[in-house]
């Protein structure tokens, strides 16, 4: 890990708790998750089926919010906040990768890089210039004009990738970033968000892949809901090791 001043974490949990109610049953989806994230880092977060990492994930992202406890975000308590205010935040301060890139057909790939700074009121010409910017960085200058139809699995998340930085947050919440690619792919994207990493950006990915996970600063564990272990990335058997038994 880098040198980076741990005083202010950009991410404080304290005992977050999300309750669905499914029916009469309550099911715990996460349970007094505790953590604390410093501005620059890069986590991986891993568990099995229904731990509680897309939950945990969503509360981080200002998605949903949780049943109890508290979740400061550069040091702001955001369940205090409206609808508008956590519009604002997502919008400006956190970027979203997703496994199935989620990016519109009917745009250019960019268009879809594009369309957050359409949504922010950014001047045309400087949406331009930041979106040329953005698509040359993912090396697909020559592919812009192409609709997602037209792209491979790869190119499709690294216009994604394009898309959630666009508006330089300093959080980015991948989910799955290298699911649906294959491996030479995959390793493009890692590289790029290292990238963005490296320059400052702080990172979360939630993944399944080992080799993904070990390339973290550190690895958090979900069970059942429940933070189990935090490990160092370069310790990817002991994750395992607790994977395996449940």
């Amino acid at each position: 890990m880098t040198d980076r001043d741990a005083s202010a974490p950009v991410i404080s949990l304290d005992k977050i708790s999300r309750t669905f109610q499914v029916g009469d049953e309550e099911v715990h989806a996460l349970v007094d998750a505790s953590e604390e994230i410093q501005p620059g880092e890069h986590v991986a977060i891993m568990g099995p089926s229904g731990s509680g990492k897309s939950t945990l994930l969503n509360i981080l992202g200002c998605l949903d919010r949780p049943t109890s406890g508290s979740y400061l975000l550069n040091s702001r308590n955001v369940g205090n906040l409206d609808s508008r205010a956590l519009t604002e935040i997502r919008r400006h301060q956190i970027g979203f990768v997703f496994q199935f890139f989620h990016l519109i057909p009917r745009l250019t790939a960019f268009g879809n890089v594009e369309l957050p700074l359409i949504f922010a009121g950014v001047h045309r010409a400087e949406r331009k210039r930041r979106v040329a910017e953005a698509v040359e960085a993912v090396g697909l200058t020559r592919r812009a004009d192409h609709r997602p139809e037209q792209l491979s699995g790869g190119e499709r998340q690294r216009i994604a990738l394009a898309r959630a930085t666009i508006m330089q947050p300093s959080i980015l919440l991948a989910d799955e970033p290298t699911g649906n690619l294959d491996s030479k792919s995959g390793a493009v994207v890692l590289d790029l968000l290292e990238t963005l990493n490296t320059n400052g950006l702080t990172l979360l990915v939630v993944t399944h892949d080992p080799k993904v996970a070990q390339r973290a600063d550190r690895i958090i564990v979900l069970v059942d809901g429940r933070i189990a272990k935090r490990v160092p990335g370069d310790q990817i058997n002991e994750v395992l090791a607790i994977l395996t038994e449940e």
